[in-house]
């Protein structure tokens, strides 16, 4: 099942009773859980609930459901008629009639004028059972939804998975290379060390404990050790049932932290150019991951 994409759409249908309900969830990638809700307003009461309908399906990502219902007969008005209201206003338009001598009939127009005669109310659906009805079709538009973005999930499983195995590559030359370069880069400073001596009375213990420290210096034994313990964390985070997109997101930042530690330890125009390819692998995986729930 996992990981799971977080872009995705699904649509879920449902006709009973006079009424039809339709229901669209689309999903693209945000780094939180961002839900909105667009439901008719006669029903925005059960926005809440579909709401947590939705949290308990998604962790992360911008999810937009749009719930409609395609009956007049759901949430719709009715109109009513005042016949009290509309005698007493034909009452006081015969008076004024009849003071004033107004030789003008009275007709029903006069009377439509005044709104309060016919007026709109709206009916109070029965909420229950129009949520049971809104259920089944947000259901199958999550189901549908959960579907496409696992079998992208998928897809980007396998991507990672090739580009982690390029890191690790670029890893193992970087390794292969390391002591040779750091072997080469000692005999050099020996060297100069040597043409420095010449002439000159130099302490042999402290000129051995500054070799030591500057070989101490030049170790990167303790990043590689971690950098290959986060390649074994990722690919193991890939195989969870879990929503792990933010642990991937954070574990790509501590093998960003190891590959510049590398490269500042070793000054070598070399291991410069493996950092810089490693780097490029990072981003790729981080672009990637930025699509995992």
């Amino acid at each position: 099942m996992r990981p799971r994409s977080m872009t995705g759409f699904g649509r879920g249908e449902i006709a009973q009773g006079g009424r039809v309900w339709v229901a669209e969830v689309r999903t693209v990638n945000h780094r939180y859980l961002d839900q909105r809700i667009v439901i008719p307003r006669a029903f925005s009461a059960l926005e809440d609930r579909v709401r947590k309908i939705i949290a308990s399906n998604h962790d992360r990502g911008r999810v937009d459901v749009s719930l409609q219902c395609q009956s007049d007969s759901a949430g719709g008005t009715r109109l009513t008629v005042n016949t009290d209201l509309a005698r007493q206003y034909h009452s006081c338009l015969m008076k004024i009639k009849s003071e004033l001598n107004l030789e003008a009939q009275i007709q029903l127009n006069d009377m439509l004028s005044y709104r309060e005669i016919i007026s709109q109310q709206e009916e109070n659906p029965d909420f229950d059972w129009e949520w049971r009805l809104i259920c089944t079709a947000l259901d199958e538009a999550i189901g549908e939804c959960c579907l496409m973005r696992e079998q992208e999930g998928r897809a980007i499983k396998e991507e990672l998975l090739d580009r982690l195995e390029s890191f690790s590559y670029c890893v193992e030359t970087l390794e292969e290379k390391v002591p040779e370069i750091l072997s080469t880069r000692l005999e050099d400073v020996k060297s100069r060390l040597a043409k420095i001596q010449e002439g000159v009375d130099i302490d042999p213990m402290r000129l051995a404990q500054e070799t030591v420290i500057l070989a101490d210096k030049s170790d990167v034994t303790e990043e590689l050790v971690r950098l290959r313990s986060h390649m074994v964390q990722f690919a193991g985070f890939l195989e969870s049932s879990e929503p792990v997109g933010r642990r991937l997101d954070f574990l790509l930042q501590e093998f960003l932290r190891e590959v510049n530690t590398i490269s500042s330890k070793i000054s070598n125009a070399e291991i410069a150019h493996m950092t810089v390819e490693l780097k490029n692998e990072i981003e790729k995986l981080r672009e990637q991951v930025q699509n995992i729930e």
